[in-house]
Parts: structure tokens; C-alpha cells; sequence
């Protein structure tokens, strides 16, 4: 005779004793939706050494503050970050909001003793960032862990091409490509976002998605760049301001403002051991989605990961007889892959959503062993100055600029 569901739940939940990990979600939009899915997702099927619970989430607008709340299970919401942060019953910060107000946020839930999870890229300047990570290294100090949300390293089929890249398979590195190609921007007379206004996004295409090629150019290969020489460009001067209430998906008003980010960025760039590396990241690719794509050849091989295939990775082994060569096709759905092990059954694929359950997995294993989570903000910072250093590189004439590590 089985018992009951009600009496094994409430088994369960008397032999439950972890601690609860409470949870402030700054920022409710795209990023918060998905960061949402993260925290609700990752404890159903990962034993966490942590509990996290979604306690508040915060926005300006509390009509739709509200409504996020309940649509993603948030327990309340607040309109107020400052004092959400002071609250007692807060331990982590997670800042899902624009760029220009990462800095601010980090730097009092630091101060605060919170935990904290930061969106890429980073903030918006070299010296805000170098700010957050020298409170992020202050914090540690005191047993607060800190976190930068590249969540593309945490897609298994890129986690296990570092892992063969790690472990010799293509030997030494000589050549990387990398690039991140999009084209909801390529209609000129879409809006103008925030995403468009360097004063709230920083950059345009390079630190909105080139910085995700950056970060996982450099996690793969385990190397960083040194140098880079690179050109930005803006296509589109001038777009159609946001009508009262209007999306992406509305209608514009017919008074127009001006595009202060770049759509493109193309730029080449040389790894601590002395490889060459070529960057693209536009916003303007037409027919490109979302196409994060990372091609790593050296002497042994070649591995080869595209984020609009985010099951698969290509991989060449050159040491193969003549007969046998070509780029060989594996399916990361293994259970020995990383990650995947908790998931479904073999040959059942993940999507977008499941890198950032991956990522409350590793950020909250990190704050329970006392350890250093990564991306760590100083991880985040050097991603700030590569693309500062194409920033200026461009300025100058294309000129090699250096990454001021």
C-alpha cells in the first residue's frame, strides 16, 4: 500500500532543513522573466545546498511590478530598491535592470551585505566597473559573494566544448572566430529603445551582444584578449520615439530621436598566448536571430559551437587518418554532459531558458561553500575594458589599442 501524496509532501517538507536563500529581483523585464524562470526552475530539479525563495521583486511602475509578481511567483513586489535592500529579510540582489543603474544598485547591496547577481555587460563605464569590483572584492572579504550573468557559458554544449578545448582535443590554439549576429534592428524605422541611448545601454551592439562573444571566446579558449583593433559604426542615425505605453511591437510616434550607440562592431583582437581572434557583433544581420557563434582551430583540430544549434557542437580531429576527416557532429544530451544529468531523458534538448537554472545552481553552490563564483565581477571588468579598448581603438583609427588589465 503506497501512501498518500499530502502525507509524503508533508514528510518532505518536515525533513526539510535547508536554509532559505531570500531572493530581490531589481528589474522585471526581459532579463527578469528570465531570471524568474532560473530561480523557480533550478530547485525542482537540482539538489541545492540553499533554498532560494523568490521573496520580492521590484520596478518603478507598480501596476506592472505587480503583475510580474504574480505572473513569475514572486511572493510580493516594491517599488523602492533602496529600501528593499536594507530589509533584514533579504540576502541576494539580483539587478536585471539597464546599465546605467547596475553600479548604483551593486555598489549598496554590497555595502548592505548582500549577495549580489549583476546582468552583463558588467555597468556602462571601465570606472564604474572597476568600482563594483573593488566593493565585490571588499565584500568578499566579509563572506559576500558577487556574480556577473554571462549565462551562455552555462549552455552545456559550450560548458563541454571549454572542456575539450581544456583538454587538448584541438591542441594548441592558433586562430578563434567569434560572433553574435541579430537583425530585429536592421528595420530603420523600428524605435527608439534604451538600448539605443548610450546614456542607459552603454554601447549599442558591441557591449549588448558582443560582450556575450567576448566572454565566451575567452571561457572556451581559457585565455584572454590583450589587444584589440576595431571599427564601430551607427547605421541608423536617427529612429522614432517611443509613443506613451508603446513597445518594440508599437506604434512610434512620428517625431524622431538620435541613435547615440553603434549597430556594429567588427574587430580583431590577440589572445594571451599570442593567437589571432576575430570579433562581429550586429544588431542589423538580416536574417540572423540570434546567432552566437564560436569557431576555435588549432593544431590538433578544430571545435566549432552555434547558439541557433545550441545542442550540438562540430568537432574536427585532424589527427584522424585522411580518409576519416571532417567535422564531426555531437549531440549534448548525455547524461554525462555537463549539466544534464538532472534533466530529461538522453536525446531530449534543453532551449534558452535552462542556462539560467544553470546559473542559480552555480551562483548558490558558490554562496554555500564560501567560494567565488564565476563570471566574478573582476571577470566582468576585464570584458569592460575589451570593449572600452574597441571603443577607442575605433576612435583612432582602427588603431591596436590594449586591454588595461
Amino acid at each position: 500500500m503506497t501512501e498518500s501524496p499530502r502525507i509524503v509532501l508533508q514528510a518532505q517538507e518536515e525533513g526539510d532543513s535547508k536554509q532559505e536563500l531570500r531572493i530581490a529581483m531589481i528589474g522585471h523585464g526581459f532579463m527578469g522573466a528570465a531570471h524568474s524562470q532560473g530561480w523557480r526552475v533550478a530547485p525542482r530539479f537540482f539538489d541545492l545546498p540553499l533554498t532560494p525563495e523568490m521573496t520580492v521583486v521590484v520596478g518603478r511602475d507598480a501596476g506592472k511590478t505587480a503583475a510580474s509578481a504574480g505572473k513569475w511567483g514572486w511572493n510580493e513586489f516594491a517599488t523602492d530598491w533602496r529600501e528593499v535592500i536594507g530589509r533584514d529579510d533579504i540576502d541576494v540582489v539580483d539587478i536585471v535592470t539597464p546599465g546605467d543603474t547596475h553600479a548604483e544598485i551593486a555598489l549598496a547591496a554590497l555595502a548592505a551585505g548582500k549577495h549580489v547577481l549583476c546582468e552583463k555587460p558588467l555597468a556602462n563605464t571601465v570606472a564604474e566597473a572597476e568600482a563594483m569590483t573593488a566593493a565585490a572584492d571588499d565584500a568578499a572579504r566579509r563572506g559576500i559573494r558577487s556574480m556577473v550573468g554571462f549565462t551562455y557559458r552555462r549552455v552545456p554544449a559550450a560548458t563541454f566544448a571549454r572542456d575539450l578545448v581544456a583538454a587538448g582535443r584541438v591542441g594548441e590554439i592558433r586562430q578563434v572566430r567569434a560572433e553574435y549576429l541579430q537583425d530585429w534592428l536592421s528595420d530603420a524605422d523600428a524605435p527608439l529603445t534604451w538600448r539605443l541611448q548610450k546614456d542607459r545601454a552603454g554601447s549599442g551592439s558591441l557591449g549588448d551582444i558582443g560582450a556575450h562573444a567576448i566572454d565566451l571566446a575567452e571561457y572556451i579558449t581559457g585565455q584572454r584578449l590583450t589587444s584589440v583593433s576595431g571599427i564601430i559604426e551607427t547605421l541608423v542615425k536617427e529612429r522614432p520615439l517611443l509613443g506613451e505605453g508603446v513597445g518594440l511591437s508599437g506604434t512610434a510616434s512620428s517625431e524622431r530621436g538620435e541613435v547615440t550607440v553603434d549597430d556594429i562592431a567588427l574587430f580583431t583582437g590577440r589572445l594571451s598566448s599570442g593567437a589571432l581572434a576575430s570579433f562581429e557583433a550586429t544588431r542589423f544581420r538580416t536574417g540572423r536571430k540570434n546567432a552566437l557563434r564560436i569557431e576555435i582551430s588549432g593544431s590538433l583540430g578544430a571545435i566549432s559551437f552555434d547558439l541557433e544549434r545550441m545542442n550540438e557542437l562540430q568537432l574536427y580531429d585532424a589527427t584522424l587518418p585522411q580518409t576519416q576527416l571532417g567535422f564531426q557532429r555531437i549531440f549534448v544530451t548525455e547524461h554525462d554532459h555537463p549539466y544534464l544529468a538532472p534533466w530529461w531523458p538522453t536525446g531530449h534538448t534543453l532551449g534558452y531558458e535552462h542556462g539560467f537554472s544553470h546559473q542559480v545552481l552555480d551562483f548558490v553552490t558558490a554562496i554555500a561553500a564560501g567560494a567565488q563564483p564565476l563570471p566574478s565581477f573582476e571577470d566582468g571588468l576585464h570584458v569592460q575594458r575589451v570593449l572600452d579598448s574597441v571603443e577607442r581603438s575605433s576612435a583612432a583609427g582602427s588603431a591596436w589599442t590594449p586591454v588595461g588589465d
